[in-house]
């Protein structure tokens, strides 16, 4: 038996419906054909990441670190550029 793989939209959609309480975990669980504890899971997860929401300023971290790198490989592509402009001409 293979894992499932839950998107992301699936995953708020039950976070959502768990956060209505409208319904139990337990009643959640069967209609969307997962585990409660899974809905629990999904639920705290979501729960302790919401204030990220919230904060103003750069997005994260990693957003900072790929454009220093996409900064970094454009440099590398200038150089690589004159540097084979420059063998070209002493040849």
């Amino acid at each position: 038996m293979t894992r499932r793989k839950f998107t992301p939209k699936f995953k708020t959609k039950v976070v959502l419906e768990a956060l209505k309480e409208r319904e139990t975990a337990q009643e959640l669980a069967q209609r969307f054909e997962i585990s409660p504890q899974q809905v629990n899971l999904w639920k705290r997860e979501f729960l302790a990441q919401a204030e990220s929401v919230f904060i103003k300023g750069p997005k994260s971290a990693k957003s900072e670190a790929e454009e220093k790198e996409d900064h970094l490989l454009k440099v590398i592509g200038k150089q690589k550029v004159e540097l084979d402009f420059l063998k070209n001409a002493l040849r």
